[in-house]
C-alpha cells in the first residue's frame, strides 16, 4: 500500500548494508573514553579496561584496526592490540565520528542483545578462562564479539528481535524457518560473512562454520551428552576419534558460553538449556549439577556487575520456581462481545439511517469497534478537501486527542488511506517500514507495534480513517476479522447516513 525500502534478501544485499552500520555509544561511555584517550597518564591497558564497557565501542575499534586500510595483514584479535594499531589519535578520531546517544534513545533491542553478549562473556570468563589461562584473552574478546554481527543487524531494524523472540521462543516456531521468512538468508550465514569482512577473531568465523558445515558432528555430540553415565561418555568418545578431538578444541568455549546466554534468555529449565547444559558438562569433565551451579553464579555476578536498566537479565529468574519461563505464551484475548457487538451492528445497518447526525453515528462505531475486541482507537474526520484530520471518537487514548488536527499532507500513510478504502494491519515484523511515515502525535496516542489501521469511505470517497489496536498487545486474526466487519457496517451506516432526508 505504501512504498517503503523492503528489508534486504540475499545474502550479498544483507553484507552490503550492514558492512557500514554505525553502532551508537551511551553518552556516558564515550565521554570517559574521550576523556581517557586525551589523558597521557592513561595505558593502553587502562583505556581498553574502560572501552570494554561499550560493546559497540569495542566493535568498532576492532573493525578499524582490521579494515583492509591497515598497514599490517594480521587480524588484531583483541582490544589492545587494536589500539596499539590505531594509535591514540586515530582511535580519537573514530570515536569522534561515532554517535553518542543517551541510554533511552539508544534501540532496546540493540541494548538488550549486547547485554547477551556481555552474559555470554562472564559465562566464558567463569567456565573456560580459569582452565585455559593462556588463552583468556582469545577466550574473553571472542565470548563478546560473537554475536557482534547481530548487534549491526537490530541497530538498522530492532523490531525484528521482538519479532523473533515471539514465534521463536514464544509460539516454538523452528529458528532456521523464521530466520528464511525474516531476512531471506540463513542468520548464521549472514554472521560468518559480517565476521569474515570485519575480520573478527578466528574462533568467532570457526564457530559460525561449525553450525552451518558441521551440524551432523554438533548432533553426534549433543546426542551422547545426553547419557548422564561419565563411562558410556567415555565409551562413545573412544569409539569415535573426531568426536574426542574436537571437545578438545579451544575455540569451542566462547560458542558454548554464547549459547548458553542465549538460552538462558528464556528459562534455565527449559530442554534447549539443558542440551547445551550437558554438552558443556561433556567439554568440561564436570558433572551437570556442579555445572549448572557456577553457571548461576556467573549469572548472578554479571547481573551484579551491569548496566541492566530497562533489560531482562536471567539471573533474575534464578529467584523464580525453576519451570518458570520469562516468555509466556500469549493469554488468550477477550473474545468479542458478541451480543452487543451484534446489536450495535445491526442499528449501523438499520434503514433508514438510525443517527440524526454525525456524532451519533460515530458514537455507535466506536462502541462497536470496542465490542469487537479493540478497546483503544482514535477515528478521525476527514474534511471536503482532504487537507484536514480532526479526532471525531477516540476511546483507550490520552485526553490531549479531543479536538486534535492533523496535516495529512505531511504523512505518506495519510494520503495513501485518503486516496481510497484501504486496510493496513502494522506487526513487529513490518511496522518498521511505516511508523515513520506516520505522524508523531499519532503514534504518541496509539503507541503500539500492533495496530489495525482502516480508511473509510461513503459513496466511495474516504470521509474518515480508523485507528485500533488491543493496548499494544498481539490482535489475532479472530478480532482482525471483527474488525472489518464493524468498518464494511460503518461505511454501509455512512452511505445510508449521506442519503437521509433532510
Amino acid at each position: 500500500m505504501v512504498a517503503s525500502t523492503p528489508l534486504p534478501r540475499t545474502l550479498d544485499a544483507w553484507l552490503k548494508q550492514l558492512d557500514g552500520q554505525v553502532l551508537p555509544i551511551a553518552a556516558h561511555h564515550h565521554q570517559q573514553v574521550r576523556r581517557a584517550l586525551g589523558d597521557s597518564r592513561r595505558s593502553l591497558r587502562e583505556i581498553a579496561d574502560l572501552m570494554q564497557d561499550s560493546p559497540a565501542l569495542v566493535l568498532s575499534v576492532l573493525r578499524e584496526a582490521n579494515s583492509k586500510g591497515s598497514a599490517l595483514g594480521e587480524a588484531a584479535e583483541s582490544l589492545e592490540t587494536a589500539l596499539n594499531r590505531l594509535g591514540l589519535k586515530r582511535a580519537e578520531d573514530l570515536l569522534a565520528r561515532l554517535p553518542a546517544r543517551a541510554t533511552s534513545d539508544i534501540p532496546q533491542p540493540l541494548r538488550q542483545i549486547q547485554l547477551i553478549s556481555q552474559h555470554a562473556t562472564y559465562q566464558a570468563n567463569g567456565l573456560f578462562a580459569a582452565r585455559l589461562a593462556r588463552l583468556w584473552q582469545e577466550i574473553h574478546w571472542g565470548s563478546l564479539l560473537f554475536l557482534s554481527p547481530v548487534w549491526t543487524l537490530l541497530a538498522a531494524y530492532p523490531h525484528l528481535f521482538e519479532a523473533w523472540e515471539q514465534r521463536v521462543l514464544v509460539k516454538g516456531e523452528p529458528p532456521v524457518k523464521v530466520e528464511r521468512e525474516m531476512l531471506g538468508v540463513s542468520l548464521f550465514e549472514l554472521c560468518l560473512g559480517l565476521a569474515e569482512r570485519w575480520r573478527l577473531p578466528a574462533w568467532i568465523t570457526q564457530g559460525y562454520r561449525l553450525l552451518i558445515d558441521d551440524r551432523r558432528l554438533l548432533a553426534k555430540a549433543l546426542h551422547l551428552a545426553r547419557h548422564d553415565e561419565p563411562l558410556r561418555q567415555q565409551q562413545g568418545l573412544d569409539a569415535d576419534p573426531v568426536l574426542q578431538r574436537w571437545l578438545t578444541q579451544p575455540a569451542n568455549s566462547i560458542l558454548l558460553a554464547n549459547i548458553l546466554a542465549v538460552s538462558a534468555h528464556n528459562a534455565w529449565s527449559g530442554q534447549h538449556t539443558r542440551r547445551w547444559h550437558g554438552l558443556t558438562s561433556l567439554y568440561l569433565q564436570l558433572p551437570v549439577a556442579e555445572l549448572q551451579q557456577q553457571i548461576h553464579q556467573n549469572a548472578a555476578h554479571s547481573a551484579r556487575q551491569l548496566d541492566t536498566t530497562g533489560l531482562w537479565h536471567p539471573a533474575q529468574a534464578l529467584l523464580w520456581p525453576w519451570d518458570a519461563r520469562h516468555f509466556q505464551p500469549p493469554k488468550a484475548t477477550p473474545a468479542p462481545q458478541t451480543t452487543d457487538w451484534r446489536q450495535l451492528c445491526t442499528q449501523l445497518l438499520a434503514q433508514p439511517s438510525a443517527f440524526s447526525n454525525v456524532q451519533q453515528l460515530t458514537g455507535c462505531a466506536r462502541q462497536a469497534v470496542q465490542a469487537a475486541g479493540l478497546p483503544r482507537l482514535v477515528m478521525l474526520l476527514a474534511d471536503r478537501t482532504h487537507s484536514r484530520l480532526q479526532v471525531q471518537q477516540h476511546a483507550g487514548v490520552a485526553a490531549n486527542a479531543v479536538g486534535m488536527t492533523l496535516d495529512p499532507t505531511q504523512s505518506q500513510v495519510l494520503r495513501r488511506l485518503l486516496q481510497k478504502p484501504a486496510q493496513l494491519r502494522l506487526t513487529p515484523a513490518n511496522v518498521a517500514q511505516f511508523s515513520a511515515l506516520l505522524p508523531g502525535d499519532l503514534k504518541a496516542l496509539l503507541p503500539s507495534e500492533h495496530l489495525l489501521i482502516r480508511s473509510l469511505a461513503s459513496n466511495d470517497r474516504v470521509v474518515m480513517l480508523l485507528f485500533a489496536d488491543l493496548e499494544g498487545k498481539p490482535i489475532t486474526d479472530a478480532i482482525v476479522q471483527a474488525f472489518t466487519k464493524t468498518t464494511q457496517c460503518i461505511e454501509r451506516a455512512l452511505d445510508t447516513f449521506s442519503k437521509r432526508q433532510r
